[in-house]
């Protein structure tokens, strides 16, 4: 299986977590066309996310995780390939040959994955997430008459292909302004912002394609995606879990679900 679900086991809420970027499983059948130094610790990978927001659950939030690596595909790009922004940074493909620092991730060096493997990638791989979060969108949002899709995303402090400065501890993405209410992002905001933490929104990321695709306010199916610099739960070299800092990013997450739920409910 290409993904993970992980039920709410307490009192459900409308809100629905997903992790798409966690993964670093290669199936047995790509495996070999890799350079295995990569694969043994997928860089380009949202490490730990998925252990990040493991409080979920028990808050009443059912979380859908990815199980392989966006190397493989990534879920949150447009299966049509159409670019997420063109403001001329690099954007990794959706079978992507590179690293976000440029490394060919094939022994081979190929410059494109041929069109009928990604074909095959997105039947194998890519749609079955993407039919899992919609049929949860879609009980959620029967159940309550509304709901929140929260996808969840970090990233390297530094990455020069996509800016030069460093990002900001947390950065949310509604699509400007598109993919939730007003009042739901102000709710978020609200929380994320009175923090210690320094909060972009909209600025450099305004959510990935699973953002824009899934979040239709005017039919009650909201969406936000909430990027952060990976030093605020990883250890400075940003590979290992920080229970420390996890744990301070996790008691600001609680409440700003905690807020959440109050304006879904």
């Amino acid at each position: 299986m290409n993904f993970k679900i992980i039920p709410a086991y307490e009192k459900e809420i409308p809100i629905l977590i997903s992790v798409p970027h966690c993964g670093t499983d290669f199936p047995g059948e790509l495996k070999d066309q890799y350079n295995p130094q990569l694969i043994a610790a997928p860089d380009d990978t949202d490490w730990f996310v998925h252990q990040l927001y493991g409080f979920a659950p028990a808050m009443g939030m059912t979380m859908i995780h990815a199980q392989y690596s966006r190397w493989v595909i990534d879920l949150n790009r447009d299966p049509q390939s159409k670019p997420l922004y063109t403001d001329g940074r690099i954007i990794t493909a959706l079978c992507p040959t590179t690293t976000f620092l440029g490394e060919p991730l094939y022994l081979d060096h190929r410059k494109e994955v041929a069109q009928e493997e990604i074909s095959r990638r997105l039947n194998h791989y890519f749609y079955s997430y993407h039919q899992k979060v919609e049929e949860h969108l879609t009980r959620l949002k029967n159940k309550f008459g509304k709901v929140l899709l929260w996808d969840c995303h970090s990233i390297r402090q530094m990455v020069p292909t996509i800016q030069k400065e460093k990002f900001p501890d947390l950065i949310l993405g509604d699509a400007d302004g598109t993919s939730a209410s007003p009042g739901l992002i102000e709710s978020a905001l609200s929380v994320l912002d009175h923090d210690s933490y320094s909060v972009s929104h909209n600025h450099p990321f305004k959510g990935g394609y699973l953002t824009r695709h899934f979040g239709k306010p005017q039919n009650n199916i909201h969406a936000l995606q909430l990027e952060m610099s990976k030093v605020n739960y990883l250890d400075d070299s940003e590979t290992k879990y920080d229970n420390v800092r996890a744990g301070k990013m996790q008691e600001l997450l609680k409440k700003t679900f905690g807020k959440l739920a109050e304006h879904l409910i």
